[in-house]
């Protein structure tokens, strides 16, 4: 399966940006460009997301393995990039450094843990309100957005919902794989068993100050499967920390792909 990515920045690249459910990888390019400089990039649409193919599951498995397998098609495969993933995107971020420990030197996940949740952390209640958007009916962008208004009241979530909507010879349709995510948000929700740790690389973990997605109890199971975890409280944000304080985000981001270069440094 070849992914959907885009390169920011010249040269080999040093980072690979992973979003989280509903999301895309064009998510991540504020904070990508800014670090572009320095740490080169991938933004990644992870499968059944943006313009990536159709899978049948959605496991952190499968994606953590579609990763690798394009990581090794592009040459990337020699332990130098640093995995950035945000929410699902931090779930496949952390399922990657246990299954492929050698294809990556750092990881960085951001407002996520290692848990289970049996709510999907609300978003069923997103791809529902996405699914009942009557797509024959619009003319407009707009027109979705007010059909979203009924059941989602904030603008800026409406907006990142409206990001998937893509009009195509004529046609609008949605880029995720809706019906499999609504069948398998329980699998996205959950944390994959049978997954063992320690890896025992540079690990940062970032929790948004006003988000509850990463909580006290979840420290122990982080650090026995990533001992050498460090964790980040950006205040005044909430789960999209990288929409809430990019700078912040980016500065944090900084220091620590400054630190794994000091470890270990590229070529």
């Amino acid at each position: 399966m070849k992914l959907h990515v885009t390169h920011v920045g010249s040269g080999t690249p040093r980072v690979a940006f992973l979003h989280g459910l509903l999301g895309r990888g064009k998510n991540w390019a504020a904070v990508a460009k800014t670090l572009a400089d320095r740490w080169p990039s991938l933004l990644y649409d992870l499968p059944n997301h943006g313009r990536s193919p159709w899978t049948d599951d959605l496991t952190y498995p499968t994606q953590a393995d579609a990763l690798a397998a394009d990581l090794r098609r592009r040459g990337l495969a020699d332990g130098s990039l640093v995995i950035v993933g945000h929410s699902m995107g931090g779930k496949v971020a952390m399922t990657f450094a246990l299954r492929h420990p050698d294809m990556l030197r750092g990881l960085v996940v951001i407002d996520i843990a290692p848990d289970h949740s049996l709510t999907g952390y609300g978003f069923g209640a997103y791809v529902d309100a996405l699914k009942a958007v009557d797509l024959d009916q619009l003319t407009r962008r707009v027109d979705a957005d007010t059909q979203l208004a009924a059941t989602v009241a904030s603008p800026a979530t409406r907006a990142f919902l409206l990001q998937n909507l893509h009009r195509e010879s004529g046609r609008w349709r949605w880029l995720p794989h809706l019906d499999l995510i609504r069948y398998d948000i329980g699998q996205i929700s959950a944390w994959p068993e049978g997954l063992t740790g320690p890896w025992e690389g540079p690990t940062l973990w970032v929790r948004g100050g006003d988000s509850d997605y990463v909580r006290d109890e979840h420290g122990a199971h982080m650090r026995g499967l990533f001992p050498r975890v460090r964790l980040v409280t950006i205040k005044n944000a909430g789960h999209w920390v990288h929409a809430d304080q990019p700078e912040a985000l980016t500065r944090t981001l900084a220091m620590f792909l400054a630190a794994v270069d000091a470890e270990a440094p590229v070529g």
